[in-house]
């Protein structure tokens, strides 16, 4: 079976539909999504009835969630963005109660027993707002507790920078942080190990790459022995497209606009 596993869509209507135009031509058999559907962009109510639409599996973002209830901790270019997110939901429509139920009824982590992984938006420890960072390989208490809640992998998102994470086999050993142009952007997983994969972000990726990111997950053979390959993808859309529409709306920052032109 391939999965196609998509991250923190942030209300980037052409970011989305090139992305599930490119998952389209690859032979997917599902698609998970690990939250943010909504947030910072032009089109959340768009995103929303795509990933409802055309997602198998549909994990909790922080942002969905800040939209739900209150965006505690946000900055307040992000709080500004959640509230008029919200002011869309509540508009008047026929499927807005449809919305806020599928928002509503979103589980915080998603388990695949025939992958052995787990399924989350931000860690294995905290699956709604702990972000995990290439830097944390330098905080190796962190990460004990992170990969000590991971089976074998856990795929996630928050972020929004790609990479894979790995759990060193003995206390000797380092945790390495590979980022997808190290492997060239993909990936054989060795079963005996653990691994914290990010899929980066559909839209607004922040590694210094402008295009729209994900990954494609094919397994073969029994969870215990299965080989498991991960291949990124990164994918163009119309950003200055995106970026009009977030300009013309007055409570959206423009930087949230700019920084899509420069992937950060």
């Amino acid at each position: 079976m391939k999965r196609a596993i998509i991250s923190d869509i942030h209300s980037n209507l052409e970011a989305l539909e090139a992305v599930l135009k490119d998952i389209d031509e690859q032979n997917i058999s599902e698609i998970y999504c690990l939250g943010d559907i909504i947030g910072y962009g032009a089109n959340p109510l768009e995103c929303l009835d795509i990933v409802r639409e055309r997602c198998a599996v549909c994990i909790l973002g922080n942002h969905d969630q800040g939209a739900i209830f209150d965006p505690d901790g946000f900055n307040g270019m992000a709080e500004k963005a959640i509230f008029w997110t919200r002011e869309q939901l509540e508009k008047p429509s026929p499927k807005r109660d449809d919305r806020w139920d599928f928002l509503n009824m979103r589980p915080r982590i998603y388990r695949d027993s025939s992958l052995s992984a787990i399924f989350v938006h931000g860690s294995p420890r905290n699956p709604l707002n702990e972000y995990v960072f290439p830097d944390d390989v330098y905080s190796p208490n962190k990460l004990k507790g992170v990969f000590g809640l991971t089976q074998t992998l856990a795929f996630l998102g928050h972020s929004h920078v790609p990479g894979i994470m790995v759990e060193p086999l003995s206390e000797d050993e380092q945790y390495n942080f590979f980022s997808p142009d190290e492997f060239g952007m993909e990936k054989l997983l060795t079963p005996k190990k653990k691994y914290l994969i990010n899929v980066g972000s559909v839209g607004q990726p922040r590694d210094m790459n402008p295009k729209a990111c994900y990954v494609i997950v094919e397994a073969n053979g029994e969870p215990e022995e299965q080989e498991v390959v991960v291949r990124y993808r990164r994918v163009q859309y119309d950003i200055e497209r995106a970026q009009k529409k977030i300009f013309e709306i007055p409570a959206l920052e423009n930087q949230l606009a700019e920084r899509l032109s420069f992937g950060r």
